[in-house]
């Protein structure tokens, strides 16, 4: 019988936290033995808790998600301005990149789900619709715009950080100033 690891298993999280390092370092085709020898643990005890691949990469995108959305929250950006909170935001999506980055180049990567896209794309919506309602960026470009090109900054650079070695800040700085530059409202 394969065990389901409870929230917050202690040895569910060794694997997890090592699943990433090893994904990281050697990429996502890293073996299930190479992860069980990272946690320390026999590869009997992998099986038991991620029974397959998949299993571990759902467990690896539930994580990150948790981690993103944590960080969302952390960023407080309700009580800043929209440059400050767009800021924040991204630092947040870079650290977090910079620990799951892996994922976004996995082909056999589990399905996310509408509730997962929900969760961590309509904080940044609002912050947009924010931006454009103040004046802070452009109103001839739909949210939904701003939001793709947003979104997809961020994934190109969580991409070009785990390749190049750009590392989370200036990987962040970098999407800051290119989003804004192109979508600050001009006066």
């Amino acid at each position: 019988m394969t065990r389901r690891p409870e929230p917050h298993d202690p040895t569910a999280e060794r694997l997890l936290d090592a699943a990433a390092q090893v994904f990281t370092e050697r990429g996502g085709t890293a073996g299930m033995a190479e992860v069980a020898a990272a946690a320390g643990v026999g590869r009997a005890t992998l099986y038991r808790y991620f029974p397959n691949r998949a299993a571990l990469l759902r467990g690896l995108v539930h994580a990150a998600s948790e981690e993103v959305e944590r960080r969302i929250a952390d960023a407080d950006i309700d009580n800043v301005d929209v440059r400050e909170g767009l800021s924040r935001l991204c630092r947040g999506f870079m650290a977090a990149g910079s620990r799951y980055g892996f994922l976004a180049a996995v082909e056999d990567q589990p399905e996310k789900g509408p509730d997962l896209h929900r969760r961590l794309g309509d904080p940044v919506r609002a912050l947009l619709e924010r931006g454009v309602a103040e004046g802070v960026l452009r109103d001839d470009l739909p949210v939904e715009t701003l939001f793709a090109l947003f979104t997809g900054l961020l994934t190109q650079a969580v991409r070009l950080a785990a390749r190049d070695g750009l590392g989370p800040e200036r990987a962040a700085a970098a999407v800051i100033a290119l989003f804004l530059d192109g979508a600050a409202l001009r006066g």
